[in-house]
Protein backbone atom coordinates (compact mmCIF):
# COMPACT_ATOMS: atom_id res chain seq x y z
CA UNK A 1 0.00 0.00 0.00
CA UNK A 2 1.78 3.49 -0.95
CA UNK A 3 1.81 5.90 1.55
CA UNK A 4 1.46 10.11 0.62
CA UNK A 5 4.62 11.34 2.31
CA UNK A 6 3.27 14.41 1.47
CA UNK A 7 0.67 14.10 3.53
CA UNK A 8 1.97 12.53 6.10
CA UNK A 9 4.08 15.11 6.94
CA UNK A 10 1.20 17.30 6.61
CA UNK A 11 -0.15 15.54 9.29
CA UNK A 12 3.45 15.68 11.55
CA UNK A 13 3.34 19.59 10.79
CA UNK A 14 -0.67 19.57 12.26
CA UNK A 15 0.20 17.46 15.38
CA UNK A 16 3.55 19.82 16.22
CA UNK A 17 2.06 22.83 15.83
CA UNK A 18 -0.91 22.00 17.71
CA UNK A 19 1.43 20.88 20.61
CA UNK A 20 2.84 24.48 20.21
CA UNK A 21 -0.68 26.07 20.12
CA UNK A 22 -1.53 24.20 23.58
CA UNK A 23 1.75 25.86 24.86
CA UNK A 24 0.65 29.04 24.35
CA UNK A 25 -3.09 28.11 25.54
CA UNK A 26 -1.01 26.69 28.95
CA UNK A 27 0.98 30.12 29.50
CA UNK A 28 -2.08 32.23 28.87
CA UNK A 29 -4.20 30.53 30.81
CA UNK A 30 -1.38 30.20 33.63
CA UNK A 31 -1.43 34.41 33.11
CA UNK A 32 -5.17 34.10 33.69
CA UNK A 33 -4.87 31.70 37.01
CA UNK A 34 -2.46 33.95 38.75
CA UNK A 35 -4.22 37.57 37.96
CA UNK A 36 -7.67 36.18 38.92
CA UNK A 37 -7.06 36.13 42.60
CA UNK A 38 -5.09 39.68 42.38
CA UNK A 39 -8.66 41.37 40.31
CA UNK A 40 -10.40 39.35 43.30
CA UNK A 41 -8.69 41.61 45.95
CA UNK A 42 -8.77 45.04 43.84
CA UNK A 43 -12.29 44.55 43.23
CA UNK A 44 -13.17 43.56 46.74
CA UNK A 45 -10.84 47.14 48.19
CA UNK A 46 -12.76 49.01 45.71
CA UNK A 47 -16.20 48.09 47.21
CA UNK A 48 -14.45 48.76 50.88
CA UNK A 49 -13.43 52.25 49.51
CA UNK A 50 -17.08 52.90 47.98
CA UNK A 51 -18.79 52.08 51.46
CA UNK A 52 -16.51 53.63 53.81
CA UNK A 53 -16.64 56.84 51.58
CA UNK A 54 -20.45 57.05 51.84
CA UNK A 55 -22.30 59.06 54.73
CA UNK A 56 -23.74 57.71 57.33
CA UNK A 57 -27.57 56.81 56.40
CA UNK A 58 -27.25 57.59 53.02
CA UNK A 59 -28.15 55.62 50.45
CA UNK A 60 -25.79 53.93 47.98
CA UNK A 61 -26.30 55.78 44.72
CA UNK A 62 -26.42 53.91 41.28
CA UNK A 63 -23.35 51.42 40.90
CA UNK A 64 -21.53 52.71 38.51
CA UNK A 65 -21.85 49.69 35.94
CA UNK A 66 -25.70 50.80 35.68
CA UNK A 67 -26.46 53.46 33.12
CA UNK A 68 -27.84 56.97 34.73
CA UNK A 69 -30.15 59.25 32.60
CA UNK A 70 -28.33 61.93 31.02
CA UNK A 71 -25.09 61.09 31.67
CA UNK A 72 -22.58 59.37 29.11
CA UNK A 73 -20.77 57.19 30.99
CA UNK A 74 -17.25 54.80 29.77
CA UNK A 75 -17.85 51.21 29.31
CA UNK A 76 -15.67 49.70 32.24
CA UNK A 77 -12.94 47.16 30.38
CA UNK A 78 -13.18 43.82 30.88
CA UNK A 79 -10.39 42.78 33.46
CA UNK A 80 -7.13 41.05 32.51
CA UNK A 81 -8.26 37.67 33.83
CA UNK A 82 -11.20 37.55 31.73
CA UNK A 83 -9.29 38.85 28.67
CA UNK A 84 -6.51 35.91 29.20
CA UNK A 85 -9.26 33.13 29.61
CA UNK A 86 -10.94 34.08 26.49
CA UNK A 87 -7.69 34.54 24.09
CA UNK A 88 -6.43 30.83 26.16
CA UNK A 89 -10.26 29.38 24.69
CA UNK A 90 -9.46 30.73 21.19
CA UNK A 91 -6.33 28.96 21.01
CA UNK A 92 -7.30 26.00 22.35
CA UNK A 93 -10.35 25.62 19.55
CA UNK A 94 -7.12 26.48 16.87
CA UNK A 95 -5.64 23.68 18.94
CA UNK A 96 -8.32 20.93 18.69
CA UNK A 97 -9.04 21.98 15.32
CA UNK A 98 -5.22 21.28 14.15
CA UNK A 99 -4.90 17.89 16.27
CA UNK A 100 -8.34 16.49 14.03
CA UNK A 101 -6.50 17.85 11.28
CA UNK A 102 -3.12 15.65 12.01
CA UNK A 103 -5.49 12.77 12.61
CA UNK A 104 -7.15 13.10 9.32
CA UNK A 105 -4.16 13.73 7.42
CA UNK A 106 -2.52 10.48 8.82
CA UNK A 107 -5.30 8.32 7.51
CA UNK A 108 -5.34 9.78 4.41
CA UNK A 109 -1.50 9.22 3.97
CA UNK A 110 -1.69 5.53 4.47
CA UNK A 111 -4.99 4.74 3.38
CA UNK A 112 -6.42 3.37 6.47
CA UNK A 113 -7.77 4.33 9.75
CA UNK A 114 -4.86 5.88 11.70
CA UNK A 115 -5.23 3.75 14.61
CA UNK A 116 -2.37 1.08 14.40
CA UNK A 117 -0.05 2.42 16.71
CA UNK A 118 0.79 3.91 20.14
CA UNK A 119 1.64 7.48 18.66
CA UNK A 120 -2.07 7.27 16.54
CA UNK A 121 -3.77 6.28 19.81
CA UNK A 122 -2.25 8.82 21.91
CA UNK A 123 -2.97 11.47 19.49
CA UNK A 124 -6.75 10.25 19.36
CA UNK A 125 -6.88 9.63 22.80
CA UNK A 126 -5.42 13.58 23.19
CA UNK A 127 -8.02 14.79 20.71
CA UNK A 128 -10.98 13.24 22.59
CA UNK A 129 -9.72 14.81 25.67
CA UNK A 130 -9.51 18.32 25.08
CA UNK A 131 -12.78 17.95 22.64
CA UNK A 132 -14.66 17.00 25.83
CA UNK A 133 -12.65 19.82 27.31
CA UNK A 134 -14.25 22.24 24.85
CA UNK A 135 -17.40 20.73 26.04
CA UNK A 136 -17.93 20.98 29.84
CA UNK A 137 -15.21 23.23 30.72
CA UNK A 138 -16.55 26.71 28.56
CA UNK A 139 -18.00 28.43 30.89
CA UNK A 140 -15.87 31.14 33.10
CA UNK A 141 -16.47 28.86 36.25
CA UNK A 142 -14.31 25.89 34.98
CA UNK A 143 -11.51 27.94 32.83
CA UNK A 144 -8.75 27.43 35.58
CA UNK A 145 -9.36 23.64 34.93
CA UNK A 146 -8.05 23.70 31.89
CA UNK A 147 -4.64 24.50 33.01
CA UNK A 148 -4.20 21.54 35.09
CA UNK A 149 -6.09 19.49 31.89
CA UNK A 150 -3.04 20.70 29.59
CA UNK A 151 -0.42 19.65 32.03
CA UNK A 152 -0.99 15.68 31.04
CA UNK A 153 -2.13 16.08 27.42
CA UNK A 154 1.23 18.00 26.70
CA UNK A 155 3.07 14.92 28.39
CA UNK A 156 1.53 12.57 26.28
CA UNK A 157 1.93 14.70 23.23
CA UNK A 158 5.95 15.62 24.08
CA UNK A 159 5.81 11.59 24.95
CA UNK A 160 3.83 10.51 21.50
CA UNK A 161 6.18 13.12 19.16
CA UNK A 162 9.55 11.77 20.80
CA UNK A 163 9.23 8.19 22.39
CA UNK A 164 6.38 6.79 21.07
CA UNK A 165 6.59 8.02 17.38
CA UNK A 166 5.83 5.61 14.57
CA UNK A 167 6.89 6.81 10.73
CA UNK A 168 3.26 6.56 8.52
CA UNK A 169 3.08 2.99 7.32
CA UNK A 170 0.84 0.13 6.72
CA UNK A 171 -0.30 -1.73 9.58
CA UNK A 172 0.44 -5.41 10.45
CA UNK A 173 -1.77 -8.20 8.73
CA UNK A 174 -3.66 -8.58 12.46
CA UNK A 175 -4.73 -5.19 12.46
CA UNK A 176 -6.24 -5.07 8.52
CA UNK A 177 -10.16 -5.42 9.91
CA UNK A 178 -13.06 -3.65 9.90
CA UNK A 179 -13.02 -3.81 13.98
CA UNK A 180 -10.19 -1.80 14.00
CA UNK A 181 -11.71 1.56 13.47
CA UNK A 182 -14.81 0.32 15.84
CA UNK A 183 -12.68 -1.25 18.67
CA UNK A 184 -9.70 1.17 19.00
CA UNK A 185 -11.85 4.09 18.72
CA UNK A 186 -13.97 3.70 21.22
CA UNK A 187 -11.26 2.98 23.52
CA UNK A 188 -9.20 5.65 22.99
CA UNK A 189 -12.39 7.88 23.35
CA UNK A 190 -12.93 6.85 26.59
CA UNK A 191 -9.51 6.56 27.45
CA UNK A 192 -9.51 10.65 26.48
CA UNK A 193 -12.45 11.17 28.51
CA UNK A 194 -11.05 9.22 31.35
CA UNK A 195 -8.43 11.84 31.54
CA UNK A 196 -10.50 14.58 32.29
CA UNK A 197 -12.51 12.77 34.71
CA UNK A 198 -8.86 11.70 36.32
CA UNK A 199 -7.68 15.28 36.31
CA UNK A 200 -10.97 16.20 37.94
CA UNK A 201 -10.54 13.96 41.13
CA UNK A 202 -7.01 15.12 41.92
CA UNK A 203 -8.17 18.55 41.88
CA UNK A 204 -11.16 17.31 44.08
CA UNK A 205 -8.52 15.77 46.99
CA UNK A 206 -6.66 19.18 46.78
CA UNK A 207 -9.64 21.44 46.68
CA UNK A 208 -11.67 19.38 49.92
CA UNK A 209 -8.37 19.87 51.83
CA UNK A 210 -8.58 23.94 51.44
CA UNK A 211 -11.76 25.28 53.09
CA UNK A 212 -14.25 27.67 51.15
CA UNK A 213 -12.75 31.26 51.62
CA UNK A 214 -9.54 30.30 53.10
CA UNK A 215 -6.20 30.61 51.73
CA UNK A 216 -2.87 28.83 53.41
CA UNK A 217 0.37 30.25 52.76
CA UNK A 218 1.33 27.05 51.14
CA UNK A 219 1.57 26.98 47.44
CA UNK A 220 -0.77 24.21 47.37
CA UNK A 221 -3.31 26.55 49.41
CA UNK A 222 -3.14 28.88 46.85
CA UNK A 223 -4.01 27.00 43.85
CA UNK A 224 -6.62 25.05 45.54
CA UNK A 225 -8.82 28.19 46.74
CA UNK A 226 -9.07 29.60 43.45
CA UNK A 227 -10.48 26.15 42.06
CA UNK A 228 -13.84 25.67 41.85
CA UNK A 229 -15.55 24.64 45.08
CA UNK A 230 -15.33 20.46 45.80
CA UNK A 231 -18.67 19.45 44.90
CA UNK A 232 -18.30 21.31 41.18
CA UNK A 233 -14.87 19.11 40.48
CA UNK A 234 -16.69 16.27 42.34
CA UNK A 235 -19.52 16.30 39.51
CA UNK A 236 -17.24 17.15 37.03
CA UNK A 237 -15.18 13.65 37.72
CA UNK A 238 -18.74 11.95 37.80
CA UNK A 239 -19.78 13.20 34.71
CA UNK A 240 -17.23 12.44 32.35
CA UNK A 241 -16.93 8.58 34.17
CA UNK A 242 -20.96 8.27 33.38
CA UNK A 243 -19.62 9.06 29.50
CA UNK A 244 -16.76 7.35 29.36
CA UNK A 245 -17.68 3.94 31.53
CA UNK A 246 -20.01 3.01 28.98
CA UNK A 247 -17.68 3.40 25.91
CA UNK A 248 -14.69 1.84 27.35
CA UNK A 249 -16.74 -1.07 28.19
CA UNK A 250 -18.06 -1.10 24.81
CA UNK A 251 -15.15 -1.39 23.54
CA UNK A 252 -13.51 -4.39 25.83
CA UNK A 253 -16.60 -6.17 24.45
CA UNK A 254 -16.39 -5.18 20.95
CA UNK A 255 -12.86 -6.11 21.29
CA UNK A 256 -13.61 -9.86 22.48
CA UNK A 257 -15.85 -10.26 19.26
CA UNK A 258 -12.70 -9.13 17.26
CA UNK A 259 -10.41 -11.63 18.87
CA UNK A 260 -12.96 -14.56 18.30
CA UNK A 261 -12.59 -13.40 14.63
CA UNK A 262 -9.43 -13.44 14.58
CA UNK A 263 -7.72 -15.81 17.41
CA UNK A 264 -10.99 -18.14 17.78
CA UNK A 265 -11.80 -16.82 21.52
CA UNK A 266 -13.19 -14.18 23.16
CA UNK A 267 -11.29 -14.00 25.94
CA UNK A 268 -7.69 -15.31 26.86
CA UNK A 269 -6.42 -13.32 29.53
CA UNK A 270 -4.00 -11.31 26.87
CA UNK A 271 -2.30 -8.90 29.56
CA UNK A 272 -3.90 -5.92 27.59
CA UNK A 273 -6.93 -7.46 28.21
CA UNK A 274 -6.88 -8.21 31.73
CA UNK A 275 -5.39 -4.79 32.84
CA UNK A 276 -8.65 -3.10 30.81
CA UNK A 277 -11.13 -5.22 32.06
CA UNK A 278 -9.21 -4.42 36.56
CA UNK A 279 -9.59 -0.69 34.84
CA UNK A 280 -13.13 -1.04 33.91
CA UNK A 281 -13.97 -2.65 37.05
CA UNK A 282 -12.55 -0.25 39.34
CA UNK A 283 -14.33 2.42 36.96
CA UNK A 284 -17.30 0.32 37.90
CA UNK A 285 -16.40 0.02 41.43
CA UNK A 286 -15.95 4.05 41.34
CA UNK A 287 -19.53 4.55 40.16
CA UNK A 288 -20.74 2.50 42.85
CA UNK A 289 -18.97 4.53 45.87
CA UNK A 290 -20.11 7.33 44.41
CA UNK A 291 -23.87 6.80 45.09
CA UNK A 292 -23.11 4.86 48.25
CA UNK A 293 -23.67 7.09 51.67
CA UNK A 294 -20.42 7.42 53.31
CA UNK A 295 -17.86 6.80 49.94
CA UNK A 296 -19.20 10.27 48.22
CA UNK A 297 -16.32 12.27 48.96
CA UNK A 298 -12.42 11.51 49.11
CA UNK A 299 -12.95 7.54 49.48
CA UNK A 300 -14.60 7.38 45.70
CA UNK A 301 -12.44 9.90 44.36
CA UNK A 302 -9.17 8.05 44.96
CA UNK A 303 -10.84 4.99 43.31
CA UNK A 304 -11.35 7.46 40.58
CA UNK A 305 -7.88 7.87 40.37
CA UNK A 306 -6.63 4.20 41.13
CA UNK A 307 -9.01 3.40 38.03
CA UNK A 308 -6.43 6.47 36.10
CA UNK A 309 -3.51 5.15 36.75
CA UNK A 310 -4.60 1.79 35.84
CA UNK A 311 -5.47 3.03 32.56
CA UNK A 312 -2.11 4.74 32.38
CA UNK A 313 -0.09 1.58 33.24
CA UNK A 314 -2.08 -0.37 30.89
CA UNK A 315 -1.41 2.19 28.28
CA UNK A 316 2.79 2.66 28.73
CA UNK A 317 4.03 -0.88 30.68
CA UNK A 318 1.55 -3.24 29.29
CA UNK A 319 2.34 -2.17 25.33
CA UNK A 320 6.52 -1.22 25.63
CA UNK A 321 7.23 -3.85 28.47
CA UNK A 322 4.86 -6.81 28.33
CA UNK A 323 4.49 -9.28 25.98
CA UNK A 324 1.34 -10.03 24.50
CA UNK A 325 -1.10 -10.49 21.66
CA UNK A 326 -1.87 -6.77 21.82
CA UNK A 327 2.01 -5.39 20.99
CA UNK A 328 1.25 -3.13 18.41
CA UNK A 329 3.00 -0.26 19.52
CA UNK A 330 4.59 0.29 16.49
CA UNK A 331 8.36 1.09 18.28
CA UNK A 332 11.92 -0.21 17.29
Amino acid sequence: MPINENLAQYSDLAFESAFAIFVLAFVLLIAQYATTRAQAVQDREARELVTAGAPSGATAGPAPSQPVPGRVTDRRDKPWSERLGNMAMSVLVVGVALQLASIVLRGFATERFPLGNMYEFVSMAVAAATAMGLVLLRKQQYRSLWAFLLIPVLILMFLAATVLYADAAPVVPALRSYWLPIHVTIVSVGSGIFLVSGVASLLFLLRIRQPKGEESSGVLGKVAVRLPDAQTLDRLAYKTTIIAFPLFGAGIILGAIWAEAAWGRFWGWDPKETVSFIAWVIYAAYLHARATSGWRDTRAAWINVAGFVAMLFNLFIINMVVSGLHSYAGLT
